[in-house]
């Protein structure tokens, strides 16, 4: 076995020495070539041997060929499943990086909205600002010396419409507009003549309207309450008998004596018990709380009444007077000086119109108003100009 390794091991060495031996053992001719030995017929049964070595060669080449295959398949078989798992761990960070890309990109566009929006924002306000500033200085470019006068009298018409709506004052609103009148008149601006013929018109229409006294019958009708616990009330009355009763006559006749009887009978009782045949109804005395009620009641309709003077009710007004008028020609002496005085009061109070037909608007505040936007506007403009090339 071992001498069989070292052959193997060394193939050259081996036929070498083979050859050498075998050329020293065959002899040698003239020519020096060999000479056929006896040993020829031999040779074909030693060659037998070296066959099968051969055979058995070429199996464990086989054989190994086979091995070495399995083992570069096997060897590749464990390189594509290395490489297919390396793949997907790529592919998996591929995935991942792509992810957290769009996770990126995602924040980043939110963040990039959000400045922006802030950004929009601060620009507005600082051109709001801007804005305030121009109007701010386009005031003091162009504000002249009487421009005071002028809103002066802005404020003096719209006090004056606002007195005329909600209170309907016509004395203070004349007055407002009068004063405003004369600021504008102190400004010597040829310009404002259609305004000032305005506030002249509005002036005028003001008072052509009726003023009411409502302070004075205010206080007539509370003089009128405080006169009512001191009229009279009136007696019963009671209707007129339809007819007056014959008086009989005594004859003078003795043989009348017996219906001179009974006339003389009937005269005396007369003195004491009378019957009379009355047409109509009967008005009794009041007692003290009918009274106190009586008097209250006509207290209230006073107070109605003067209620309905400032709020220009003027049906309220006529009927709350009547109804108090109706009570005391009922209640107490018409005869009385007292109860005619306050009857005749009434009546007259009565014939009051405490109803007024107000202007809804007035002209001269919404001239003056637009007169002053339009000035503003004009001072603002040169500014604006200024700016727009820059």
């Amino acid at each position: 076995m071992t001498e069989k390794k070292t052959n193997n091991d060394h193939p050259k060495a081996g036929n070498q020495s083979d050859a050498a031996e075998k050329a020293k053992d065959t002899p040698k001719t003239a020519d020096n070539q060999p000479k056929s030995t006896g040993r020829t017929a031999q040779e074909p049964a030693k060659q037998t041997p070296a066959k099968s070595g051969g055979s058995k060669t070429g199996i464990v080449a086989i054989a190994l060929v086979i091995l070495l295959g399995a083992g570069l398949y096997y060897h590749g078989h464990q390189q594509n499943q290395a490489q297919q798992a390396q793949l997907a761990t790529l592919q998996q960070q591929l995935s991942d990086m792509k992810t957290a890309l769009a996770q990126s990109e995602a924040s980043v566009k939110t963040s990039v909205t959000e400045q922006l929006a802030t950004t929009s924002t601060a620009l507005e306000q600082q051109a709001n600002d801007v804005d305030a500033l121009q109007t701010a200085l386009s005031e003091l470019k162009g504000r002249r010396p009487n421009d005071w006068l002028l809103a002066e009298a802005d404020y003096l018409t719209r006090m004056a419409e606002r007195k005329l709506s909600l209170e309907h004052d016509l004395t203070s609103a004349t007055l407002l507009l009068q004063s405003a009148d004369s600021r504008i008149a102190q400004l010597g601006d040829p310009s404002l003549t259609d305004l000032r013929s305005a506030l002249s018109n509005d002036i005028t229409m003001l008072k052509s309207i009726a003023r009411i006294d409502r302070d004075g019958l205010a206080l007539r009708l509370t003089s009128l309450q405080a006169q009512v616990d001191a009229l009279p009330l009136a007696n019963a009355i009671v209707p007129e008998s339809l007819d007056e009763p014959q008086q009989a006559q005594v004859s003078e006749s003795i043989s009348d004596w017996k219906s001179n009887l009974m006339t003389s009978l009937k005269q005396f009782s007369g003195h004491f018990v009378t019957y009379r045949k009355r047409d109509g109804n009967v008005i009794p005395l009041l007692s003290p709380d009918q009274n106190f009620y009586l008097q209250e009641n006509i207290k209230s309709k006073l107070e109605t009444a003067i209620r309905a003077v400032f709020r220009e009710q003027g049906e309220l007004y006529t009927q709350s007077l009547a109804k108090a008028k109706d009570w005391a020609g009922q209640f107490y002496k018409t005869d009385d000086p007292k109860t005619q005085n306050f009857i005749k009061t009434l009546d007259e109070l009565g014939q009051q119109q405490i109803e007024v037909s107000y202007p809804k608007s007035l002209e001269s505040p919404s001239m003056l108003s637009e007169l002053i936007n339009q000035r503003v506007r004009q001072q603002v403009a040169p500014i604006k100009g200024e700016e727009d090339p820059a």
